[in-house]
């Protein structure tokens, strides 16, 4: 039988007649739903509705083939086309490819294609249908090369299989490709440097100097060396664990503890602002043995009076022994203390205004100054009052006295172990509670407000005259203490009238 010519299906009435000689060349008429394999339906069609009268065999034997496009009346298939079998390129037809005065594709299937150019050069495509818009386009994949300059067969076929997969998932490989170079673009410029500046940027504020001078040069030391250079997103937990090991053979498991504390506080700055998915560190410091808790040494008060009259008797400078005292009476903080300036004393209204800047918090503070913490100014203002520091350096007197210089004179003193300048805060907080003083007032005067900053700024101004009495009663136990005469318990009567 001599084979039928190629046939063009349309939609229209099923209920029409055609004879059956005309099926060597004719139109078709289909009322089905071509869904998923338009060859199965057509052949649906073709015995339900063309030839009611012809069995499947019959229609076989007449060898009707449909090669053509077919319209069906579903709305949702716009064409059906027979799959053209294409054949996989080698390197050999890839190499041997010719330039043309037009350009040209060689396919190699699945939407893969080598575009070659008329000045010779080969570049990969792949062609495909964007998703929703269903409007076909190219993306390029590179140039063709064996050298590492470009792509090989193999590698640009495991890309197509990649783009295939995301058009699978409704995914536009331009849209995923724009995203990748994003993401890694952004990779390299947040390096662990780049966003420890960021983060210490919205920190700085909230630090004294002297905390952050230590925060900066722990990390400057310990840290940066290393994780400075690396992306954000690289930071791992076994790597920055391998860099503090050394660290922690030494013993120093406080320095461990606050670097792994603020390596933490980074990474989750860097969550937080979307530049990793999630803090990959946040275990690290149970990676190392915590660090015993150690108060900072002190004296019982018991105590006080042979300390004071060592502090007396011993070779130090005046500057240091007025220091030494000035810590003890105010129950300031070493660097605070140390950092004392003129203009920060309010002698009409007798109260030393610290510098919020070099408060631990960068709170604002205020010192109610008793009889002897003016009769320690008076000492000092032929040694400074004509510069900036109320305690001056001895070798750099436009600067302040090191923080450190107190300790160093108790441990000249005999008390290395036993007792230091932080201590004194602690003894004078045994001793105002012994008084029975009440607590808040206390933690106030040191200082040691809790989170709560409304509370904190009512707490200062409702508590500035209960601990002017305070303080009064603490300066004048201080003296007593250095003269052997026995202080008289505080009557609290004189607070309660305070506060009322």
């Amino acid at each position: 039988m001599r084979r039928p010519r190629s046939t063009r299906l349309s939609a229209r009435s099923c209920n029409q007649q055609v004879p059956s000689s005309t099926l060597g060349g004719g139109t078709i008429f289909l009322s089905s739903n071509i869904q998923h394999n338009p060859l199965d339906a057509i052949n649906s069609a073709l015995f339900a509705v063309y030839c009611p009268a012809m069995s499947r065999d019959e229609l076989q034997h007449l060898g009707f083939i449909v090669t053509s496009v077919v319209t069906p009346i579903a709305e949702n298939i716009s064409d059906v086309t027979m799959a053209r079998k294409t054949t996989p390129l080698s390197d050999t037809q890839i190499k041997q490819a010719k330039p043309r005065e037009s350009e040209y594709t060689l396919w190699d299937g699945g939407g893969l294609g080598l575009r070659v150019r008329p000045n010779g050069s080969k570049v990969w495509l792949f062609n495909y249908y964007t998703p929703y818009t269903k409007k076909r386009t190219n993306l390029g994949l590179g140039g063709y090369s064996r050298s590492k300059e470009g792509k090989t067969l193999a590698e640009v076929r495991r890309d197509r299989d990649k783009y295939r997969d995301l058009v699978d998932r409704n995914i536009d490989p331009k849209d995923f490709r724009r995203e990748e170079e994003r993401s890694g673009r952004e990779a390299h410029e947040n390096t662990f440097q780049v966003v420890y500046l960021k983060w210490l940027k919205t920190k700085e504020d909230s630090w004294s100097k002297s905390y952050y001078k230590r925060l900066t040069q722990a990390l400057q030391l310990h840290i940066l060396p290393a994780l400075g250079p690396l992306p954000i997103s690289k930071i791992n937990a076994p790597d920055t664990i391998k860099l503090l090991e050394p660290i922690a053979d030494r013993q120093a498991l406080e320095t461990i503890r606050k670097l792994c504390r603020w390596i933490n506080e980074i990474m989750v700055f860097a969550t937080n602002t979307g530049l990793v998915d999630a803090n990959r560190l946040a275990g690290i410091a149970k990676a190392f043995k915590p660090p015993k808790v150690v108060n900072r040494p002190s004296i019982k008060p018991a105590q006080l009076p042979k300390f004071l009259k060592a502090l007396d008797q011993s070779g130090n400078t005046l500057t240091t022994k007025c220091l030494i005292l000035w810590l003890l009476h105010t129950m300031a903080r070493p660097a605070e203390g140390s950092g004392a300036k003129w203009d920060e004393i309010d002698f009409k209204n007798k109260v030393w205004n610290v510098d919020p800047e070099r408060m631990k918090k960068r709170r604002p503070h205020t010192v109610p100054l008793t009889d002897q913490t003016l009769q320690i100014l008076e000492a000092m203002k032929p040694i400074s009052q004509h510069r900036e520091y109320v305690f001056p350096s001895r070798s750099r007197p436009k600067e302040p006295i090191n923080s450190e210089t107190p300790n160093v004179a108790m441990k000249r003193m005999g008390y290395k172990g036993v007792f230091v300048a932080h201590g004194m805060r602690a003894l004078a907080s045994t001793v105002l509670n012994g008084q029975e003083f009440p607590e808040d007032i206390i933690e106030v005067a040191q200082s040691r407000v809790g989170k709560d900053s409304v509370r904190a700024v009512y707490n200062r101004a409702e508590y500035l005259e209960q601990r002017r009495l305070m303080m009064k009663w603490w300066s004048e136990y201080i003296e007593d203490s250095a003269t052997g005469k026995k202080k008289l318990p505080y009557d609290k009567k004189h607070l309660k009238l305070v506060g009322a």
